[in-house]
């Protein structure tokens, strides 16, 4: 069984200034999402944002690449970027990760 990390009072502390920054708009969302899970903890760790299906198709269509093309890049089967853009199946796991950073970023930030 892991071992549960207790949190500083100086980590703690931390955060909240952190948050205070983020909510006086000192910081920006970005910036303050870089503090990292090391200060957190797992409580802290964020899930990437859900995906619809017409927004895997529209960050598809905007680069231009065939659904092949596009599941190669992604490291997925055709198949399954079929099943994605028709919303039978929904992206869960480093295929969410991915497809929220291309949606940020678009497609040449993983190329």
């Amino acid at each position: 069984m892991a071992k549960k990390k207790k949190t500083s009072s100086l980590t703690k502390a931390l955060l909240e200034t952190a948050g205070d920054m983020r909510k006086a708009g000192l910081i920006d969302r970005t910036t303050h999402e870089k503090i990292t899970l090391r200060h957190l903890g797992v409580a802290g760790k964020s899930k990437p944002a859900p995906i619809t299906a017409a927004q895997i198709r529209a960050m598809r269509d905007r680069a231009k690449l065939s659904q092949a093309v596009f599941a190669s890049y992604l490291n997925l089967t055709v198949g399954y970027v079929s099943q994605l853009e028709r919303g039978t199946k929904q992206p869960t796991g480093a295929a969410l990760a991915l497809l929220n950073v291309i949606k940020r970023k678009g497609i040449e930030a993983i190329l």
